[in-house]
């Protein structure tokens, strides 16, 4: 599991996964969402714009990322 570092209380979902190079543009995260191949904290998510807050943990293709608030 990555910690990815963030500014702030919360980061969008999509921008997470740019953010982490989990996918390598906004519309490939908006896609892959909706398609309900994102899961935080173990269920599957298709909204795009939800917050990911400190502690929280995205997965994407078998590859899990936990979020930490500075």
């Amino acid at each position: 599991m990555n910690d990815i570092r963030i500014e702030g209380e919360f980061i969008r979902l999509d921008a997470l996964l740019k953010f982490a190079s989990l996918v390598s543009s906004g519309g490939e995260a908006k896609i892959r969402i909706a398609q309900g191949e994102v899961s935080v904290n173990g269920e599957p998510c298709t909204m795009r714009g939800k917050k990911c807050r400190n502690g929280d943990e995205i997965t994407l293709d078998g590859v899990t990322v936990r979020v930490l608030c500075s």
